[in-house]
């Protein structure tokens, strides 16, 4: 009987570390599978992202104990489901749309909006976000190795991800929802609108801050994870300052929708 053997061997030339097939395979193993699946809707629980951003601002502790549970059965602290970048891209959506309505835009301006928070405020930051996450957390504050530390103590660029992801949730439902509707009170001049714009600002980068701590803090082989909450320190510092005469939703607002 004829043996069937495979296209290509693994000492054959055609399978070489630099062949386009191989290159291409380590290539897409690089890219977080959180990316990978996001045309796979069929696939993606939405249910389960929901009452995740729901518990994200009742018990945010109360979300991370899955994340236990996902370690141990699929070997991995980051999620793989895509569905809660879905939820928070239609979240922003709607967003620029009531947004666009507020400041008269045009349809092509709101889809011009849209994609702006989409893109800019939560991707390309939030990437930016999780490397600056994932280098200092693997650089300061996982714990030495030990008889009692797991042989895969890292964090992953992903999981980064994931906690910059969930602390961008409540951020998001106060400076996005939130703030709209107070924008006839924190543009006008004087010190209790200033006062209420500031505040605002300060309980939405606050809470940002707590959420990135409590993401990485669930970690167990992470020590020293309150440095996390040191942003907390210069943040309440400008906002005691701003107070002074520095209204912030005046000098972000413009960056937006112009002047």
């Amino acid at each position: 009987m004829a043996t069937i053997l495979p296209a290509y061997s693994p000492t054959s030339p055609y399978y070489s570390s630099s062949s386009p097939m191989r290159a291409s395979t380590s290539m897409s193993n690089r890219i977080p599978v959180i990316f990978r699946r996001l045309t796979r809707f069929q696939q993606m629980d939405f249910e389960l992202a929901a009452w995740q951003l729901t518990y994200l601002c009742l018990a945010p502790k109360r979300v991370y104990r899955n994340v236990y549970f996902h370690k141990q059965t699929k070997n991995t602290w980051a999620r793989d489901d895509p569905a809660i970048l879905i939820l928070l891209a239609a979240c922003l959506s709607v967003s620029a749309v009531a947004w666009s309505v507020v400041y008269s835009y045009t349809p092509l301006q709101a889809v011009q909006l849209a994609l702006l928070m989409i893109f800019r405020d939560y991707l390309l930051l939030g990437i930016a976000v999780a490397t600056i996450l994932w280098f200092f957390s693997n650089r300061v504050l996982v714990s030495p190795p030990s008889h009692s530390t797991p042989a895969d103590s890292v964090v992953e660029w992903a999981y980064a991800f994931d906690v910059h992801t969930n602390a961008f949730f409540p951020l998001y439902l106060t400076l996005y929802l939130a703030q709209l509707f107070l924008v006839p009170i924190i543009l006008k001049s004087n010190w209790i609108c200033l006062f209420v714009s500031n505040t605002l600002y300060l309980a939405a980068f606050g809470q940002y801050v707590y959420g990135v701590y409590l993401g990485l803090n669930a970690l167990p082989f992470l020590v020293r994870s309150e440095l996390l909450l040191t942003p907390l320190l210069p943040l309440f510092t400008g906002y005691i300052v701003s107070l002074l005469g520095f209204n912030v939703a005046k000098h972000v607002l413009p960056m937006y929708f112009g002047s």
